[in-house]
């Protein structure tokens, strides 16, 4: 077994743990997948927002650019994590709320498609927005039935995908197995039927490279408090491909979507480009430490990032095989890194049992129902002895 020390003294990206804040009694943090740190430059910038920004400026504020941030913060992560140019991403609101006006906006854009394909594993906000949707608008929800130890394959697409499809939705990475879906191949299939496509990318924006742009994609949504270190609750992002701005009218006909948002008058008139998936006042203080992050994943590289991302997760599944296997362990994710997002799954009756004995160790994975236990650990913020230790101790409860 490769020794974790010598695997972190020989990493590029080591010196970015200094970067985030330190959790007291926390020994290994393996839910960044879930909930990622916060840097010790967001706690400055939150400070000095308030102290400086808000306080000295306050309504004045609004005129200093705040009002811009949900399409300029939306431009630099779309070339920095999400392969957009600039113009397409916005950040704003929760995911579930960005979901429902995208999945309304394109099933709304093909009248006399009444079909919506998705997976039955998918997260469980995305289910519960369609089927939300299919109730308003008279839809069918076509269920692509997939193993909860892998994800959505094209040729399940391809079967079920036809001319009576408006819209597929699946996630880049499967929040369960980790799966990495196959989304230029995906796209293709539901393109060729005339369907159009969206995307979650909560598990996958900066962990994983994407190319919105270059996939074909037509519209996605993600979160940006995972590897993205946006906080509890941070606010969400939109994509919508440049040529379908204005083709797409989402349903949430807020004053921050107006084409003159103070002009206050009668009607709605939505504004020209991105600025139309807006709907209220955007999440100013919410979406401060998106600055920060943004900083250091630019300075690190997304494509950096992956690279570690696969030898952490390489290196717990080697853990896993030698140490938990033999204790009755399942490990039910990708083995193949091609097909591998940044988390791992692993899988045995009574997993539940162990969260308080983990934690009161200070080792924190995350828990999926049924017996479920996901090892998320994120790249920037994440040694290999961090992963080593925290499966150490998992080996000794076992």
């Amino acid at each position: 077994m490769t020794d974790p020390l010598a695997l972190d003294a020989a990493d590029p990206l080591a010196h970015f743990r200094d970067r985030f804040l330190a959790a007291d009694g926390v020994a290994s943090y393996l839910d960044g997948n879930s909930l990622g740190r916060p840097l010790k430059a967001t706690a400055d910038l939150m400070d000095e927002f308030i102290r400086r920004q808000w306080a000295n400026r306050l309504i004045q504020g609004w005129t200093d650019g705040w009002l811009e941030w949900p399409l300029t913060l939306g431009d630099r992560l779309g070339a920095i994590a999400l392969g957009a140019a600039p113009g397409q991403v916005v950040v704003a609101d929760s995911t579930t709320v960005l979901i429902y006006k995208l999945a309304r906006a394109a099933v709304d854009a093909r009248p006399g498609r009444r079909r919506v394909v998705l997976d039955t594993d998918n997260f469980p906000t995305d289910r519960y927005v369609l089927e939300g949707i299919a109730a308003e608008r008279g839809l069918e929800l076509v269920w692509i039935s997939v193993s909860p130890e892998e994800g959505v394959d094209p040729a399940q697409v391809a079967e079920v995908v036809d001319e009576r499809t408006a819209m597929v939705l699946f996630s880049h990475v499967a929040y369960r197995s980790g799966w990495l879906a196959d989304v230029a191949e995906i796209n293709r299939i539901a393109h060729e039927a005339g369907a159009l496509t969206m995307w979650d990318l909560c598990h996958s924006a900066g962990s994983v490279p994407i190319e919105l742009d270059a996939w074909g994609v037509d519209l996605a949504v993600g979160c940006t408090y995972k590897y993205l270190n946006g906080g509890p609750g941070a606010p969400a992002f939109a994509y919508m491909r440049a040529d379908l701005l204005g083709e797409l009218h989402q349903p949430i006909q807020g004053w921050m979507g107006h084409r003159a948002s103070f002009e206050m008058g009668p009607g709605y008139e939505p504004a020209k480009g991105s600025r139309a998936l807006l709907s209220g006042t955007p999440p100013i203080l919410a979406m401060v430490p998106l600055h920060a992050n943004l900083d250091v994943l630019e300075e690190a590289t997304i494509e950096a990032v992956r690279a570690k991302s696969l030898l952490l997760t390489s290196y717990a599944l080697d853990l896993a095989d030698e140490w938990l296997v033999p204790h009755g362990v399942e490990v039910v994710s990708p083995r193949t890194p091609a097909r591998r997002g940044g988390h791992i799954t692993l899988k045995r009756p009574g997993f539940e049992q162990l969260l308080e004995p983990l934690w009161a160790a200070g080792v924190i994975p995350d828990y999926r129902r049924p017996d479920g236990l996901r090892i998320g650990p994120a790249p920037l913020s994440t040694s290999f002895a961090e992963v080593h230790h925290g499966l150490s101790t998992l080996r000794t409860l076992l």
